[in-house]
């Protein structure tokens, strides 16, 4: 399984960015999906955002408009950008990787966002 590491959490206003980055400790061109989740407190992980190695993308309808997710697989690297954020998009995010769509997942240790009011 590939190994995952998040950064690019942190602190911001409501109506700001952030922009988070999950790099791969192999290369993940042909990982069939890599995405994003995330968990607020209380609440169960949900998908944010998720793209496959032939570019098919999906996003939650909470993050449609605002969030965009890249893969630059040379960098082994999955990014998601991250506009106009509000407070109810507070949430630890993890970064995912599924090597087929059969395979289990592999998972991030998550990076903390917190956008305050």
């Amino acid at each position: 399984q590939v190994q995952l590491v998040e950064s690019g959490g942190g602190l911001v206003q409501a109506g700001g960015s952030l922009r988070l980055s999950c790099a791969g400790s192999r290369s993940i061109s042909t990982i069939y999906r890599m995405g994003w989740y995330r968990q607020a407190p209380g609440k169960q992980r949900e998908l944010v955002a998720t793209k496959t190695s032939s570019g098919f993308t999906n996003y939650s309808d909470s993050v449609k408009g605002r969030f965009t997710i890249s893969r630059d697989n040379a960098k082994n690297t999955v990014y998601l950008q991250m506009n106009s954020l509000q407070p109810e998009d507070t949430a630890v995010y993890y970064c995912n990787a599924r090597r087929s769509p059969a395979s289990s997942d592999s998972w991030g240790q998550g990076t903390q966002v917190t956008v305050s009011s």
